[in-house]
């Protein structure tokens, strides 16, 4: 392999390792005043989650997928919410029950896959967790600006979409466990 493809193959996990990079950045600018914090908070959040995306096409793209890539994937959104998550919530701007109930699912879905990986059981994404990622990518870039812009109330907007990716999220939580509990498919 060439030396100018070979960097090719490290696309998908450069783009990966850069949301968890990004996550306390967003933060350390998020406690500084002034409207240009909330702006380059959230300019930055919609460019790391940009890189959601980016690493899947790269990785097919570049035939550069690997377990670890498919391993920190995941790790790397959940990361990636969780700082500005934090910080929204030591400001005021969600709830800590909204908080928990995301950071909880998460967890628990780790701990499940962690043990259907132990067990060889594959447990496919569904479409719920798809939109959650989405619903929570949007709400959070609102919540983020939080001041309103052509009228739009951008603080409202946000906050009862991350509430809505609330019930997304533990909805394909449940979706995940049932996955688990059905196994893998029987040979014969």
């Amino acid at each position: 392999m060439s030396l100018s493809h070979s960097w090719k193959k490290n696309l998908a996990m450069i783009a990966t390792l850069s949301r968890i990079a990004i996550a306390p950045v967003i933060m350390l600018i998020l406690i500084q005043p002034g409207n240009w914090a909330h702006w380059l908070s959230a300019s930055l959040f919609v460019l790391a989650s940009l890189t959601d995306w980016l690493d899947g096409y790269w990785a097919r793209k570049y035939h550069s997928q690997s377990v670890l890539g498919e391993l920190m994937d995941p790790i790397a959104d959940k990361i990636l919410v969780l700082g500005p998550l934090l910080m929204l919530l030591s400001l005021g701007r969600v709830d800590a029950l909204l908080v928990f109930l995301l950071l909880g699912r998460d967890i628990f879905i780790g701990g499940l896959r962690s043990a259907a990986a132990a067990e060889n059981i594959i447990i496919a994404a569904g479409p719920l967790g798809k939109w959650k990622t989405a619903l929570q990518m949007i709400s959070l870039t609102a919540l983020l600006i939080y001041q309103p812009v052509f009228s739009l109330p951008l603080a409202q907007i946000g906050y009862v979409g991350l509430w809505v990716s609330v019930i997304f999220s533990l909805a394909s939580g449940a979706q995940y466990t049932w996955g688990y509990y059905q196994g893998p498919p029987a040979k014969g």
